[in-house]
């Protein structure tokens, strides 16, 4: 194992990537941003209001009404943008037949539609945008009257539509997903369908952005929010041991699980790739009372975020179609900008090909330091990375602050750094610059956890 001290960093400062080959890197992804159309999102969205409801309970032998059709269209349209980039996309349907009371009474066929693009060096490494198809009005059984869902959640489907057109472009080393679901509002069984998929085939899922209304700028009291988005990141992981539990509660981590730390991720991809357009870290896994297909993921380890709008009317969300004393309820596409759909969408075309085009995050990171003056990381290398950055910030900061390059070492020492007052954590780097997410040590910070040890 290599190690490496802080005072020798400086003298290998040369051999980190260059800042002319990040330069031209980050422009690649710069060209990808300014490929979004909201045009097309309009169009998208359009067409998905117009199959009237989507509802999962709906019919599905029309070609016109219902999910059946709203599921077709949307492989058509997958379908096209494979044929343009030269079948790059795998188009595939992930199902069930479902029962699942009170909001599935009776076997339901809950179908994905999902478009994989394949990596070229890594393919096993995922990362998957999702949004869910299906819609609904006030009665979560009523499958027969208008559902429009342009918000909830067409936009979020349009968005990973357009995802697939722009990034389908370009190769990268990891494997991007780009999935339709259903279910979602009779209780997230599309997500979980997909989930059990992705472990099945292997697929090491470093990220679920999930996208649920993503289109509405105005807020429930009037006010007009187009330039933030909010990133929901859970805490503590779902699939923590008890074990686990006692360790992070005494040394920490429940801000560092690898859904907070993706969150942090996208946060910067803001700031370097958006105009304008601010992410906001929520640390919750989904607001009040309320729940999205992002915890099927983190229901099986996967790391996963929601991304929705900043300011959201619930005038508009899961409504009967109707005006009641000048107020008008119901999910309908005048309650959608297309615009800020666009940044939106952006943001996740940005987020996915930095992730994708940088190596996977470290593994095996651990910490030494107790009752010692200086810190030691140690982590074990991952393919494709050119060498590894050690950051460490405040126990109270939001975002990490300081850092030191590692070169190709595995093992660092921050002398006078005491493991007491900070949190740290290693993020690997290629050859070209992109950057993982960081991981913080242990159990706590791990994007792959480590499997269940078999009982004694």
């Amino acid at each position: 194992m290599r190690a490496l001290s802080i005072a020798l960093a400086g003298a290998i400062l040369a051999s980190a990537p260059a800042a002319a080959q990040t330069v031209q890197e980050e422009a690649r992804i710069h060209r990808l941003v300014g490929e979004v159309r909201a045009e097309r999102l309009r169009a998208d969205v359009e067409a998905m209001v117009g199959f009237g409801t989507r509802h999962t309970l709906s019919e599905t032998d029309s070609d016109t009404r219902g999910v059946g059709a709203a599921r077709r269209w949307v492989e058509r349209e997958f379908q096209a943008i494979a044929r343009d980039c030269g079948g790059c996309l795998d188009v595939v349907l992930p199902g069930q037949t479902v029962t699942a009371l009170p909001r599935i009474p009776n076997p339901t066929e809950v179908v994905n539609v999902v478009a994989i693009q394949r990596g070229t060096t890594d393919p096993d490494r995922v990362i998957v945008i999702t949004g869910h198809l299906d819609s609904r009005v006030t009665d979560v059984m009523n499958a027969t009257d208008d559902a429009p869902g342009a918000n909830d959640d067409a936009s979020g489907v349009a968005a990973l539509i357009e995802a697939a057109r722009v990034l389908s472009r370009e190769r990268f080393p990891a494997t991007l997903v780009y999935a339709a679901l259903t279910g979602e509002e009779q209780g997230l069984h599309g997500a979980r369908i997909l989930a059990e998929y992705a472990r099945e085939r292997g697929w090491r899922v470093m990220a679920n952005l999930n996208n649920d209304m993503v289109g509405n700028i105005e807020g429930q009291s009037g006010v007009i929010d187009n330039t933030r988005i909010r990133v929901f990141a859970e805490g503590t992981r779902t699939l923590e041991t008890q074990a686990e539990a006692d360790s992070r509660r005494y040394n920490g981590g429940e801000v560092d699980s690898p859904s907070r730390n993706l969150a942090r991720f996208i946060d910067g991809v803001a700031d370097r790739y958006l105009t304008n357009f601010d992410v906001e870290m929520i640390y919750r896994t989904d607001r009040y009372g309320r729940g999205g297909d992002q915890v099927a993921f983190l229901r099986l380890g996967f790391p996963a975020v929601r991304i929705t709008e900043g300011s959201e009317n619930y005038d508009r969300q899961h409504q009967d179609l109707r005006s009641e004393n000048g107020v008008v309820y119901g999910d309908t596409i005048d309650g959608v900008d297309f615009d800020y759909l666009a940044q939106a969408t952006r943001l996740n075309v940005a987020t996915m090909a930095a992730m994708a085009r940088a190596p996977a995050p470290p593994t095996g990171v651990t910490i030494a330091g107790a009752v010692q003056p200086d810190t030691t990381l140690r982590w074990t290398a991952v393919p494709g990375a050119s060498g590894y950055r050690v950051w460490w910030r405040s126990t109270t900061a939001p975002q990490w602050t300081h850092s030191r390059w590692a070169g190709d070492a595995t093992e660092l020492v921050l002398p006078g750094v005491i493991i007491d007052d900070f949190f740290f954590g290693v993020s690997s780097v290629s050859a070209d610059g992109f950057e993982s997410p960081v991981v913080f040590p242990g159990p706590a910070g791990a994007f792959i956890p480590a499997p269940p040890r078999p009982a004694n």
